[in-house]
Formats: C-alpha cells, sequence, structure tokens
C-alpha cells in the first residue's frame, strides 16, 4: 500500500513516499509531489503518459523520473493523481518505466498551491525500513 506525506523543512516542504516495494515507494512521492502543486485526491486519471527514464543509481533514477514528470507539468499543463512504476536493474544502473495518469490543471477543481520549480537532491534517500517498507524522500525547489 503507497502512502505519502509533506514534512516540515526550513523554507520549502518535504515529501516522502511510502511502499511495500520500492516501485511503490516511487509511486507515493510523485503523488506526494503533485499534492505539493494540487489536490492530487481531486486529480482523475483522463490522460496519461508513458515515462522512461535511467539513473546510475536509485537516487539518480528518481531525480530523473519526478523531474520527467515536473516536464509536463510544465509543458503540458497536466497533474497527476496516479502512477503506475516498474523498476528494473540494468548493466549501467536502472531503468524506470511508468504510466502516469491525470488530466489537464483546472484551478478550480484542483485547488491548486505551490509552485514546484525543480526537482532536488536536497534530503534525497531512498532506503528499505527496518518494516521491510520501502521509504523515498527528497525537498524539491518551491
Amino acid at each position: 500500500m503507497r502512502k505519502w506525506e509533506h514534512y516540515e523543512h526550513t523554507a520549502d516542504v518535504g515529501i516522502r513516499g511510502y511502499g511495500e516495494s520500492l516501485e511503490e515507494a516511487f509511486e507515493a512521492v510523485a503523488l506526494a509531489l503533485f499534492d505539493v502543486m494540487v489536490e492530487v485526491r481531486k486529480v482523475e486519471s483522463k490522460d496519461c503518459r508513458e515515462v522512461e527514464v535511467e539513473g546510475e543509481d536509485l537516487m539518480a533514477l528518481l531525480y530523473n523520473f519526478l523531474e520527467e514528470l515536473l516536464v509536463l507539468h510544465d509543458m503540458e499543463g497536466l497533474v497527476f493523481g496516479d502512477v503506475d512504476v516498474e523498476i528494473e536493474k540494468t548493466g549501467e544502473g536502472y531503468r524506470l518505466r511508468a504510466k502516469a495518469c491525470g488530466e489537464v490543471l483546472d484551478y478550480e477543481k484542483h485547488e491548486p498551491k505551490e509552485e514546484v520549480k525543480a526537482i532536488t537532491y536536497h534530503e534525497m534517500k531512498i532506503e528499505q525500513l527496518p518494516d521491510g517498507r520501502w521509504m523515498a524522500q527528497l525537498v524539491p525547489d518551491i
């Protein structure tokens, strides 16, 4: 079961995603990212995009994944409320394939909050917790 939360940070907001698997943690942190921008639970899955990124390690993979989603938001005005992620180990690192579904931002429906300017490595952490669940976190540039 994926779950996300925001945590306080000096001038920004941190995002943290949890999941039973690494993939679920990545899905949850992506939803946390969009929940910083809009009321993500009000986003309907009307328009889906396929995303594929690679990274030399899991932190680069997370960065590249969230950056790709942010580019889709900036270029096409999309906000995402559902994400399905697959991660595989490759000879050079990792590959992530995702299906992100959402819709074009509607200011009345989605209740815009903060604008995320960029993905950062600030406080980025990806780890398996003692209970076996996975957690991924970072502080995006607001």
